[in-house]
């Protein structure tokens, strides 16, 4: 929840079901620690202070490595306080923020960023039917993509090892290719070195 409001009953169960939801879909790529109504179990540290994100994306390696946080708002909560205390804060972070709000407040939330200056790596709207919430991709920030593009383009160490072995490979070896002058040069040496056993070989005289 955060610091700065207090959302009606109502509102607060829907945020959190949201944010179990969530939960459900990220854990197939992370390692997810979420912070529900009032609990504060996964913090994340900005400067010397302890922030809870809604919830906490963790790589699923051993080091447990921070790779993103994502922030659920309500119709309550999106407003120019809220971005500039929890959008602002956690979009400095070296990670990327995923930011999800109830679909009739998408303008707002997309007027706030730009005119806050907000960089959001992705903006979702959600909205509920009936016992289902639907999530949409709103907007994505080309920044990201031009990072997933450079590190998928960017040659893994194995790849580049084999590049070099097969380059060692491939490599032709160097040959010495007689050239035209030299061929003639060549043969002008073995005609005057026949002249020459020519001259020493004395005349036979035919017998009359």
């Amino acid at each position: 929840m955060s610091p700065i409001l207090l959302r009606p009953v109502r509102e607060q169960l829907e945020h959190d079901r949201v944010i179990r939801l969530l939960q459900a879909k990220y854990r197939r790529r992370f390692d997810v620690a979420i912070n529900p109504g009032s609990e504060q179990t996964a913090p994340i540290t900005v400067g010397q202070s302890p922030w809870y994100p809604d919830l906490v994306l963790q790589s699923q390696e051993r080091g447990r490595k921070l790779r993103g946080v994502v922030e659920v708002e309500t119709a309550e909560s999106v407003n120019n306080l809220e971005a500039m205390s929890q959008w602002a804060t956690f979009a400095r972070q070296r990670v990327p923020l995923h930011l999800y709000v109830p679909a009739i407040s998408i303008d707002v939330a997309k007027r706030l960023c730009a005119d806050l200056q907000i960089p959001v790596a992705e903006l979702w709207a959600y909205h509920a039917i009936g016992d289902q919430v639907r999530f949409t991709l709103v907007q994505r920030s080309s920044r990201g993509a031009e990072e997933k593009a450079r590190a998928a383009a960017r040659p893994r160490p194995a790849a580049r090892a084999g590049a070099a072995a097969r380059s060692r490979v491939s490599r032709p070896r160097r040959t010495s290719v007689s050239t035209p002058r030299g061929k003639a040069a060549k043969k002008g040496g073995t005609r005057a070195a026949g002249a020459r056993r020519g001259a020493s070989r004395p005349s036979r005289q035919k017998r009359k």
